[in-house]
């Protein structure tokens, strides 16, 4: 993966100021009003405490009480507003970057657009996106803190310089502990976010191998791996949380430590009486505004902190990128926000009868190496059954992946009837196309909503790719048939139920060209052989570009097409291939061996 320089953290946050600028602006002018409010309490308190030292009239003490509750029911209305636009703005500022994180992903090539795990990424769109945005989240609380302590120490200027003087010692020293702890901030949050990708990249992986761990019986050391992943992510967790916890503990007492000295120094001058010192009032007054010039400390203590933090997750979300821009984080987005998104189902109407589909001088190297495929030309017409085959590591699923757009071809280009295809990854997709992997994905749902994946799929059609796929016997089977749920990646499910499962699946969207790695690989013989013959029983006309090392297969195809060392070695029926070619021989003969060509 490419590692992009990293801006610094305020780039992001004025660019999710930017995403959403009258919002924040209000937000700002609301949360400014929420935070001096209180100001306007204290001058009124201050009244009223000097009022009675000076005995006013009672209508004035009346007065000054129905303010006050006049201000309080003000206030409430206000902290509403402030809390609904806040909410609303924190939900379209995450959505939107998980949004465009998705869509990045999904501009990857297919086959592998990703280095971290699905569990690793998980992580990112959840934790991650969160933690950057806690400080933008912050920023109206400090900027509303910050105007209502500034206007607490002109007052509180104009009361006693000498007060306002030791006020502002705490604030200066909170300042210095968050800028010298910064540092630390961010390598333990590193750390404690890197432990938690951990953790939930191994769940993952080892939720997609259950079937290997039972067979190769490496459950006890699987949960031994789990529990020392576990064991280092608790010690980093913990440290992470105490150094949090202990800074703003530290930035509490700090102010409160600092007022106890204040309040001990005003109390002095109180007794010493108005004329040399303080009023009543002005004391109730030191007292108020005190405690907004405090919380005005502890917020710019903690906004550091957690700015530091919002910096690692930032890297780390940019780095997810995969090499685009930062910028790509924050670009606009329609949400949908306002209504019900538009059904997006896949139509399955083909778009024009196909008739061929070509690969014409194809090449695509996996980066860094030189395994790959090279110069390949392969033409697939309508109704024809073409299997790819070769030793390990030669090259046929390289093309496959090549053929779909799941990989990024070095050269060459791809021919649908007899046009050219400019962006095969949006081009080779159902109704055109249709592909099942090696290892399909099925999804911790019900083996309906696995087959359907929320499009819009007949009940008859539904049934006949069932059939078709040989599964009609083994959802009979099931507890609840199509409604059973089939665990997390199918693993409930056999290898050639989740084989037959996704070529179900795949046959739905009544595809043209229907490619398929190596599907046999779970199936025995009998099964294999009743797919094919179902196959091209309902589906007259249909085109098959398939991966196999089986003889049902490879006795079937029009042509077999024999890769070696990522290049067409031999082209033909098996018949004429068995005498021309040593190579599919060997396949024939089950004496492949390996190959170091990946």
């Amino acid at each position: 993966m490419k590692q992009p320089t990293h801006p610094p953290y305020r780039s992001a946050l004025f660019a999710l100021i930017r995403q959403q600028p009258l919002r924040y602006a209000w937000a700002q002018a609301l949360w400014i009003s929420i935070w001096t409010m209180p100001v306007i309490i204290g001058l009124v308190t201050a009244q009223f405490f000097d009022g009675l030292v000076d005995d006013i009239a009672t209508s004035a003490v009346v007065g000054i009480v129905a303010a006050t509750f006049a201000y309080a029911a003000g206030r409430s209305v206000v902290i509403f507003l402030g809390m609904r636009n806040h909410g609303s703005m924190l939900f379209r500022g995450s959505a939107r970057i998980r949004r465009n994180l998705l869509d990045r992903i999904y501009e990857m090539p297919g086959a592998d657009p990703l280095d971290e795990t699905p569990g690793e990424i998980v992580s990112r769109f959840r934790d991650d996106v969160e933690h950057l945005l806690e400080p933008f989240d912050l920023s109206v609380d400090l900027t509303g803190s910050a105007v209502s302590g500034t206007v607490s120490v002109a007052i509180l200027w104009f009361i006693d310089p000498v007060i306002t003087v030791a006020i502002l010692i705490p604030v200066l020293a909170v300042g210095v502990v968050a800028n010298r702890t910064g540092g630390l901030v961010r390598r333990y949050r590193t750390e404690a976010r890197e432990t938690t990708e951990a953790i939930t990249g191994f769940l993952g992986e080892t939720f997609g191998a259950t079937q290997s761990i039972k067979v190769a019986g490496a459950e006890d050391d699987i949960l031994g791996r789990f529990t020392e992943l576990n064991e280092v992510r608790r010690t980093k967790m913990v440290r992470d949380r105490t150094l949090t916890a202990v800074l703003e503990a530290v930035f509490r007492n700090t102010v409160n430590i600092g007022t106890g000295l204040v309040l001990l120094l005003a109390a002095g001058r109180l007794v010493a009486g108005s004329e040399a010192g303080i009023t009543v009032g002005e004391f109730t007054l030191i007292v108020f505004l005190l405690g907004l010039i405090t919380e005005a400390a502890y917020f710019w203590g903690i906004f550091v902190a957690r700015t530091k933090q919002g910096a690692v997750s930032f890297a780390r979300l940019i780095d997810t990128l995969d090499g685009a821009p930062w910028q790509r984080l924050f670009a606009p987005n329609d949400l949908e926000l306002d209504e019900m998104p538009a059904d997006r189902g896949t139509s399955h109407k083909a778009p024009a009868p196909f008739e061929v589909f070509e690969l014409k001088d194809v090449s695509y190297h996996y980066p860094g190496t030189s395994f790959g495929i090279d110069d390949i030309d392969l033409r697939v017409e309508a109704g024809e059954f073409v299997v790819v085959t070769g030793r390990i590591g030669s090259g046929k699923t390289t093309l496959l992946r090549s053929a779909l757009g799941l990989l990024p071809i070095e050269k060459g280009e791809l021919w649908w009837n007899d046009e050219r295809v400019d962006d095969p990854p949006a081009f080779m997709v159902p109704p055109r196309v249709a592909y099942t992997p090696q290892v399909p994905r099925l999804f911790s749902m019900s083996l309906l909503e696995n087959l359907v994946l929320g499009d819009d799929i007949d009940d008859e059609e539904l049934d006949e790719s069932i059939h078709i796929a040989t599964m009609t016997r083994d959802i009979e089977t099931m507890p609840e048939g199509l409604e059973t749920m089939i665990g997390p990646r199918g693993v409930r499910l056999s290898g050639g139920q989740v084989q037959r499962s996704a070529s179900a699946r795949m046959l739905s969207r009544r595809p043209q060209l229907l490619v398929l790695d190596d599907v046999s690989s779970a199936l025995d013989v009998e099964t294999e052989q009743l797919l094919w013959n179902r196959l091209f029983s309902a589906r007259a006309g249909v085109a098959a570009l398939v991966v196999s090392h089986r003889q049902v297969a490879m006795n079937r195809a029009d042509r077999v097409v024999v890769m070696e060392d990522g290049r067409i070695a031999a082209v033909g029926t098996a018949a004429r291939l068995k005498k021309t070619s040593d190579t599919f021989r060997a396949i024939w003969e089950g004496t492949s061996t390996s190959s170091s060509r990946g």
